[in-house]
């Protein structure tokens, strides 16, 4: 057999998370001999669905044997799915529960699956570490990714589930990025209602729009003002090694929540069905934790 050829589509480039996800995706693939090409969609679903139709509807010798994706709307592409599965290319879906997944298995002679952190778990442990740092309660500015974004809308259920009832939130809506983030925060720091907003904690829905964030405050140009608004616990999630955990360790955040890339898990299990003929889950699960763990929150003062 030919040596085997994956695309990786990705949502950014410019989120950590997203590239903890390509590097994970390379390395994986060099250990297992497998080709493989990363692109990126720039947040956009139009551009993400035209990248792999453009990669399914190539000559049959330069098809990709399967392909893995973290889609960037709502839905995970049924359509294109099917046409990928038709022309015999494997498919792995990527922190989504894509519903056609079941369906498109049982007449499938290619693998299709799905490779997930468990979204609304990772948003009950933010409510819990809420919990942890406002024992009496207060109000905390929660900056979401896009509201059509499942991830998002998952992450922000299970925060609802479990945050304190004395705890309220102020919404905003990111891109995922820390720019996007920065420019969010700074708009909102115009308005008459963020000037008497009693914030006592900043949470993000990635660490990079938790530091971009915490930039837009420490743009502020009355010292008090700034320095009211960076004595507070700015909070993020996906705790990858050289930013997330790192900003813990260095103090910039207070905790985040570790979410491991699944892009090498994917390749790994699309490896040993196509090579080895493995039967494959419709759907697995990576394990997501509170960095540092929850019992070691101390409440802000």
């Amino acid at each position: 057999m030919n040596k085997l050829k994956f695309l990786v589509s990705l949502m950014t480039n410019e989120n950590d998370y997203q590239l903890e996800q390509a590097n994970s995706a390379t390395e994986t693939a060099g250990k297992l001999g497998v080709d493989v090409q990363i692109l990126y969609a720039n947040n956009d679903a139009i551009t993400q669905s035209t990248q792999l139709l453009r990669a399914i509807q190539v000559d049959e010798p330069d098809r990709p044997n399967a392909i893995v994706f973290e889609p960037v709307g709502r839905t995970a592409f049924p359509q294109i799915a099917q046409t990928a599965i038709r022309a015999g290319i494997g498919w792995a879906v990527l922190n989504r529960d894509a519903a056609y997944i079941a369906e498109f298995r049982q007449n499938s002679r290619v693998p299709i699956f799905g490779v997930s952190s468990d979204q609304v778990e990772v948003g009950k442990i933010a409510g819990k570490q809420c919990g942890a740092l406002l024992p009496g309660g207060g109000s905390i500015l929660y900056i979401e990714g896009p509201s059509q974004n499942i991830v998002a809308q998952e992450r922000e259920r299970g925060l609802q589930e479990t945050k304190p009832h004395n705890i309220h939130i102020t919404s905003l809506k990111g891109q995922w990025t820390e720019e996007s983030a920065r420019r969010l925060v700074s708009s909102w720091l115009k308005l008459m209602t963020s000037q008497k907003a009693p914030i006592d904690l900043v949470l993000a829905q990635n660490d990079a729009m938790a530091i971009g964030a915490r930039k837009a405050f420490q743009e502020i140009s009355n010292e008090l003002d700034r320095e009211r608004w960076m004595r507070i616990p700015f909070l993020g999630c996906d705790g990858v090694p050289k930013t997330g955990q790192s900003w813990v360790r260095s103090g910039l955040l207070t905790a985040t929540i570790f979410t491991p890339p699944n892009t090498g898990q994917a390749i790994e299990m699309l490896v040993d069905a196509l090579l080895n003929k493995k039967a494959l889950p419709a759907r697995a699960f990576t394990i997501v934790a509170s960095i540092p763990p929850i019992e070691n929150l101390r409440p802000a003062k």
